[in-house]
C-alpha cells in the first residue's frame, strides 16, 4: 500500500459529511479493474468503473458499473433517453471531467453530468469507485453515492458475457 493522500473526491465527501474509508495501491498501468478488486481483498461486483459517453444530441452521460461488466450502449442510451450514446475518446476525458483515464469518479467532476449506477449496487451494502486519482479508491454505500451525486439505478450491463468485458475504460 502507498501513502494515502487527499483527493478532491475525498474532499468533496467531506465537505458533504458523507461517510467513506480511501484506499490505496501501487498502480501498474496493465492492471484492470477486476485485478484491483483482489488488491483490496473485494469482489468485483463491489468495485464498480466509470464510464463517459455522449449521446446523440451532443449531451454527455456518466455510466458507473461493475469492473467485471460491459456497458450495454443500447441500454445506456435507452436509460439517458437518447437514441444511441458512444463511449467519449480518452483524450476527451480530462479536459471534460477533470479526470483522467484509471481515475476517473463519477464524484468532483468539473461539470455534473446525468449519471445512472448499474442496478446491481442497490444490493450491495458497500461499493468502491476511484477516489479520483489512479491508485486510489473509495469505499461507502451505494445510497451515499447515488444521494452525493445526484443519480440514479439503471440496467445498463450487458448480459452477453461480462467476463470478456474491456478492462481499458475509465476504472
Amino acid at each position: 500500500m502507498k501513502k494515502e493522500e487527499k483527493t478532491n473526491v475525498m474532499r468533496v465527501l467531506d465537505a458533504k459529511k458523507v461517510a467513506y474509508a480511501s484506499h490505496s495501491y501501487e498502480p501498474d498501468p496493465t492492471m484492470t479493474g477486476v485485478q484491483i478488486a483482489g488488491i483490496l481483498g473485494e469482489d468485483p461486483e463491489c468495485v464498480f468503473k466509470t464510464l463517459v459517453t455522449q449521446g446523440k444530441s451532443g449531451r454527455y452521460y456518466v455510466f458507473v458499473v461493475p469492473v467485471q461488466g460491459a456497458l450495454d450502449l443500447k441500454k445506456a442510451a435507452s436509460a439517458a433517453g437518447e437514441k444511441a450514446v458512444a463511449m467519449i475518446k480518452q483524450k476527451e476525458l480530462l479536459p471534460l471531467t477533470g479526470y483522467v483515464h484509471g481515475g476517473c469518479s463519477p464524484i468532483g467532476m468539473k461539470k455534473a453530468f446525468p449519471t445512472f449506477v448499474h442496478e446491481s449496487a442497490k444490493d450491495l451494502a458497500k461499493i468502491f469507485v476511484s477516489a479520483g486519482k489512479v491508485g486510489y479508491q473509495i469505499e461507502l454505500t451505494p445510497a451515499d453515492l447515488v444521494k452525493t451525486v445526484g443519480c440514479g439505478y439503471a440496467d445498463i450491463v450487458s448480459s452477453e458475457n461480462a467476463a470478456g468485458a474491456p478492462e481499458d475504460d475509465y476504472a
